[in-house]
């Protein structure tokens, strides 16, 4: 799989922006996308995420649900990677896009619209416009997972497409954002397999966390920890916007992402 990065064979050293050469990591990223949506590995979130999409929720009863593994969403150049967890049976898995349809999706999106890394407040289908600037979001499992509980053979199962999909962002990459505790326990293992190193002991997952991944060859990696956008968190004031918005600026400061808008 080509990552791009390095110059091509018999190249003279002239570093003018190459518009082939360029267009390489975004074909490559879409060629990963499109496999991901074709994967049927996980018998049991096979079932689920169509048996879903048959039934529907009310409120959705004139939706054609998405009912596949849900790609990654974001620019192929990236600097900040946002981790969660999986897609949301009524969200992700209807709209087809990650965080997108539900209640996390309204949180995570406005935030990042707030400090100027997306270009609308809200996220309903795959089709309304949103942009994100300098960020992509992904999952270390690509299928609505029943409750919301990935089991640990479902989540190994899944890891090579994130490890796959980091290495191709590795080359602009220089940092994470990590939500949640399962999404940290599972990416640290796929940052390993992509080229940067964990230290031991291995970093616990923490509100705020901040750790820096080194690479023998390559950029740092900045990985920070924060509370998941579940409902859960939100309505009980655990994550708070102003809690997430600083989280968000911190992470894209460290990638050298800019923000805007008021730091609390």
């Amino acid at each position: 799989m080509t990552t791009s990065g390095e110059p091509a064979a018999g190249s003279t050293g002239d570093t003018t922006p190459d518009p082939a050469s360029a267009a390489l990591p975004a074909r490559a990223l879409h060629d990963l996308d499109r496999r991901i949506t074709g994967c049927r590995a996980c018998p049991r979130l096979v079932a689920w995420r169509e048996e879903v999409a048959r039934t529907k929720r009310a409120a959705f009863a004139d939706w054609t649900y998405w009912g596949r593994p849900v790609p990654g969403f974001g620019p192929p150049d990236a600097r900040l990677v946002i981790i969660g967890l999986a897609p949301a049976a009524h969200g992700g898995n209807r709209t087809g896009r990650m965080f997108t349809g539900d209640r996390s999706g309204d949180v995570l999106y406005q935030a990042l619209y707030d400090v100027g890394l997306a270009s609308q407040p809200t996220s309903v289908h795959a089709g309304d416009g949103l942009e994100l600037y300098g960020v992509r979001v992904t999952a270390p499992v690509h299928c609505a997972p029943p409750a919301n509980r990935p089991t640990p053979r479902e989540r190994d199962t899944c890891r090579p497409w994130l490890v796959q999909e980091l290495r191709l962002l590795r080359p602009a990459l220089r940092a994470a954002l990590i939500l949640g505790a399962f999404g940290w326990q599972a990416t640290l293992p796929a940052l390993a397999e992509a080229g940067w190193t964990i230290p031991r002991p291995r970093p616990a997952f923490a509100h705020a966390a901040h750790t820096v991944l080194p690479a023998p060859d390559g950029p740092d990696l900045h990985l920070f920890g924060c509370f998941h956008v579940s409902q859960r968190n939100t309505f009980t004031g655990r994550l708070t916007p102003p809690m997430l918005r600083e989280m968000l600026r911190s992470a894209a400061d460290a990638a050298g992402l800019p923000t805007t808008g008021k730091t609390v």
